[in-house]
């Protein structure tokens, strides 16, 4: 039961930040421009996060450790396609 719980609570989270990105879709070019900026750096996913919050609305923790499964997947995900771009180049 406690995992259908998380599950549910995790799968709203993801439907929240869903609405973010198709409610103002500037946030996904300008979370492409952060992860591009902070690629490879040391800790890239707090300052990735930081500067998220700072110019969003998508709100991350910089500390990993408060991050939920919405935030690893979502930061996962960005430096996935700026790893994918980079290798097309």
């Amino acid at each position: 039961m406690s995992s259908e719980i998380q599950l549910n609570r995790e799968i709203q989270e993801l439907r929240g930040f869903i609405k973010k990105l198709l409610q103002d879709p500037a946030i996904l070019n300008r979370s492409m421009e952060i992860a591009r900026a902070h690629f490879g750096e040391s800790e890239a996913d707090a300052r990735i996060a930081d500067e998220l919050s700072r110019a969003t609305s998508i709100k991350i923790p910089q500390d990993a450790k408060d991050h939920t499964p919405a935030d690893r997947l979502f930061l996962e995900v960005l430096k996935e396609v700026v790893e994918e771009e980079k290798a097309l180049y």
